[in-house]
């Protein structure tokens, strides 16, 4: 018994369930909520290009339609989180969760091309199975202000391996209704695609009621805020050639927001100094090349290709699709240990090559059961990255700068998706659909070895003391990411 006890315990420490429990309901209300979302665009993602084949709408049609509700999240999302830390996070993601319920009932209700479009534009309706709205980078900047650097990449593991599993059921059950509707009398498949769009919304509302659950711990701190707006305010003497000479000019006076300029109020970008710019920059080079990739290849195109080729049944597709999801949250449990002992670049670098090499070879097979595991090997490693990379922006970022820059990150990672379906609807309309996938592996192998060798030795938690420790002296050297990790072991 003692043996098993210990076991227990060794499980419960190296996997980072005692971080989920130290850091307390909001983290726990947080991953619940986006793992009821993961549902609904699990659920989304299956069915979304399948449903536009139905309603004949061409390749073209369906890769355009993807390629401007891209657009339509990336305005979205840059309005909600331009006004996120000043509005109220849990006020932005409750209107967030609004727009998702009118999405899935205006899917729900109508099948006019243009219409369907607006509601996709200025709604929530995920078409890559992803996470591209407004949400994830308010809620990752709420779990990192929530968490320490010691607990966070656990934390943010656990928010991505249950927001798998949403996904994971979302496709099974979309799969197995439709299958099951379409087969009752006087149901047509169009209708059984629909009462999947009315769950999409059923999902909305229980986003809602974990979002009011919330507490004010969530919002972010007062003296973060006037840093903020202190900055703010610098950057934009600066920028006129004001108090350059000034000795008192680093330091900060704490202002009215009222007295700050508009135009930056108004700009993200003015939030973020510029240490941290040239360090993002780099950053947000890579995650383009990498986003074009996953805007060429979505999930829901991906089924739509693999329905084309193969011809399966929904129910079937649906099943793939869940044990693909589902490795994806098994293997995203192991992305918080791997993260302390490799370090996060490592981790983020050696997980996904395979999955990128996976997408390059997946329209190689002839047969389904090859291809099948092609798509468990992209799905099953693709999550184990991003974690570890919340948790680098968040290691090498000022906290109050963090809600600005994953709302750029965001932005940028799904500007740069925009063009991919479009691309991907007009080879597949000319009988390449092929290409799609070894340009998209490519691509995202680029985007491996670049990040590996631009940020490997990058130096971490230079703007944040470990909460809970002592103070760092200011004049020790900085650890490096593995140096970091390996500190973080020590007991």
């Amino acid at each position: 018994m003692a043996v098993v006890i210990k076991q227990i315990k060794w499980i419960y420490h190296e996997f980072g369930l005692d971080s989920l429990y130290e850091t307390g309901k909001d983290a726990w209300l947080i991953i619940l909520a986006r793992s009821c979302r993961m549902f609904a665009f699990g659920t989304n993602s299956l069915i979304l290009a399948l449903f536009f084949s139905n309603l004949k709408f061409t390749d073209y049609q369906i890769g355009l339609f993807m390629s401007l509700t891209l657009v339509g999240d990336v305005g979205l999302s840059l309005v909600l989180t331009m006004i996120a830390d000043r509005a109220g996070r849990r006020l932005i993601l409750f209107v967030g969760s609004v727009l998702m319920i009118i999405s899935g009932a205006i899917f729900a209700l109508f099948e006019n091309f243009w219409l369907l479009l607006l509601a996709a534009v200025i709604g929530v309706i995920s078409i890559t199975g992803g996470d591209f709205g407004p949400f994830r980078s308010i809620e990752e900047s709420t779990l990192s202000q929530l968490t320490t650097p010691k607990t966070r990449p656990n934390i943010l593991a656990w928010y991505v391996t249950i927001a798998s599993l949403g996904s994971s059921i979302g496709s099974e059950a979309s799969g197995r209704i439709v299958h099951w509707l379409q087969n009752l009398d006087g149901w047509t498949l169009t209708n059984a695609y629909h009462a999947v769009f009315w769950l999409y919304s059923i999902m909305g509302v229980v986003n809602i009621m974990f979002i009011l659950l919330l507490s004010k711990k969530c919002e972010v701190p007062e003296e973060e805020a006037k840093t903020v707006e202190n900055e703010i305010l610098l950057n934009d003497r600066n920028a006129n050639g004001d108090d350059d000479d000034d000795d008192t000019a680093s330091e900060p006076t704490v202002v009215a927001e009222d007295a700050l300029p508009k135009s930056k109020k108004q700009s993200l970008f003015a939030m973020i100094s510029k240490e941290t710019r040239w360090i993002m920059y780099k950053l947000w080079f890579l995650l383009i090349v990498d986003s074009l990739a996953d805007g060429m290849t979505p999930y829901s195109l991906t089924n739509y290709y693999m329905d084309q080729k193969f011809h399966l049944k929904k129910s079937t597709l649906g099943d793939i699709m869940s044990v693909s999801y589902f490795l994806a949250a098994t293997s995203t449990v192991f992305a918080g240990p791997l993260s302390h002992r490799l370090g996060l670049i490592n981790t983020m670098v050696f997980t996904h090559i395979p999955s990128s090499a996976a997408v390059l070879l997946f329209p190689a097979p002839s047969t389904l059961w090859l291809t099948v595991i092609l798509l468990f090997t992209r799905t099953g490693l693709n999550n184990m990255d991003q974690a570890p990379r919340s948790a680098f922006i968040a290691a090498v970022v000022k906290p109050e700068e963090r809600t600005a820059v994953m709302g750029i990150t965001s932005m940028v990672r799904t500007l740069a998706a925009t063009t991919g379906p479009s691309v991907t609807g007009i080879l597949a309309g000319n009988n390449r659909f092929w290409v799609a996938f070894v340009a998209a592996g490519a691509l995202r192998l680029a985007y491996d070895f670049g990040l590996w060798a631009m940020f490997v030795n990058m130096k971490l938690y230079q703007h944040e003391e470990n909460q809970g420790g002592p103070k760092p002296d200011p004049n020790q050297r900085r650890l490096s990411d593995e140096e970091e990790m390996t500190e973080m072991q020590k007991p």
